[in-house]
This record gives C-alpha cells, structure tokens and sequence, in this order.
C-alpha cells in the first residue's frame, strides 16, 4: 500500500525553502534582450487527443486543488534573459535538492506521481515540483507541461515541457541544461494540452506510450 501524500503545509514549507534558497526576487518583469543562448529550439508537433496517463489521474485524485481547470487563454513565456535564468536556477535547485528514488522504493508501487516533500522521487516527481515552483514564481500554468517520452532505450520517462515564444524547452532530472526540446534525443510520446490541463495530446508520429515512467 503507497503512503499518503504529505500534508499541504509540509509542501508549502518546501516551496518556501526552495525559493528562498534560491534568492529570487518577486516579479517576472520581460525588461531583459532575449536571452543570447536560445539555439534554434522548434515546438513539438502537437496531434490528437490520445490517453492520459494513469499517474497523472492518481495524482488529481489525491492533489484534487492542483488538477481544477482555469478558464483562461494558453499562453506562452515571453523568453527573456532573466526568465531563462529562473528557469534554469529552478531546474537546477530541483536537479540537486531531491534525491533520485524509484516509486517501488520510495512507495512501494510501480508507477506514483507525487511531490518529493520527502526530498527524494523520480522522473514525474522532480517535473511536478519544478512545475508547481514555476507558477509560484508567476509562469503561466498553461506554459508548464507534464510530457511522457522514451529514452534511447525505450523506457518511459517524464520531463516537462516549457513553452515559450522561442520554442519549447525541456526540464529533466537527468540534465542539468534546459534544451530544445528537439535537442534531447527522445522520442517524445505525449503532453498535457495548453487548453486542457487534464486533457493529454500525442506529439509527432504515433507511438505507443510506455507502460509506466520511472527514471
């Protein structure tokens, strides 16, 4: 039987840890030139509405607050230097605060999307975190993508997407670099919609999605 997700508070004190460990200050302002290290990223060929993934509906069921639609218009980041500093400190923070643990060790199940409050999890919960601190720092929820690919050896794994108006980059606990996503050497599966939160898209040709993510 998986433990119960911590507390609401225990999250909140983790969040408050991380963006103060960071040292950022409040505001998103776009004053900065276009960040001078954007190297031709493209945006992931969006198709049709296909499955959403089991770890994803698990995780609405218990984090039912993080999963309510919001009416609102998708929106991409306006990619700055400064933006693009935060993301990469974020991504950075998440890379070398949480611990790498697999769901069967850590939960004792195969596949769970969750919060590292513990500071350990996997793939899906380092992109959960980073996500969650992104929109703390004001980024549009509607940017932030929970996304489903396969490694080179065909193994599910999950990273999120951030979509801006330079392309679409990638977080990964498995890079300390954000890239392009077409930069990265999977083969991307499926993402979250920009409309939909809870509805899910296929990207490039069909594939069939892995069984689970867990690296």
């Amino acid at each position: 039987m998986s433990k119960r997700p911590a507390k609401r508070s225990v999250f909140a004190v983790l969040l408050r840890r991380a963006l103060l460990g960071l040292g950022l200050v409040a505001g998103l302002a776009a004053t900065s030139p276009i960040w001078a290290g954007v190297d031709g990223a493209t945006y992931e060929p969006v198709g049709a509405a296909t499955s959403v993934p089991y770890g994803w509906v698990d995780f609405c069921q218990r984090y039912k607050g993080e999963c309510t639609a919001r009416a609102a218009a998708p929106a991409d980041i306006v990619l700055t230097a400064r933006t693009m500093r935060e993301i990469q400190r974020i991504n950075a923070w998440v890379n070398k605060n949480i611990e790498a643990v697999s769901d069967m060790d850590h939960w004792g199940v195969v596949d769970q999307w969750d919060y590292p409050t513990d500071g350990k999890g996997d793939c899906e919960d380092y992109a959960l975190l980073k996500r969650r601190m992104l929109m703390e720092r004001g980024f549009p929820m509607s940017a932030l993508l929970m996304t489903v690919v396969k490694d080179k050896n065909g193994d599910g794994h999950a990273i999120l997407t951030v979509k801006t108006d330079r392309g679409d980059f990638v977080l990964d606990n498995l890079s300390e670099d954000v890239k392009g996503w077409n930069k990265t050497g999977y083969r991307f599966v499926k993402r979250q919609s920009q409309n939909d939160q809870n509805a899910w898209v296929s990207i490039g040709e069909p594939t069939a999605a892995p069984a689970y993510v867990s690296r």
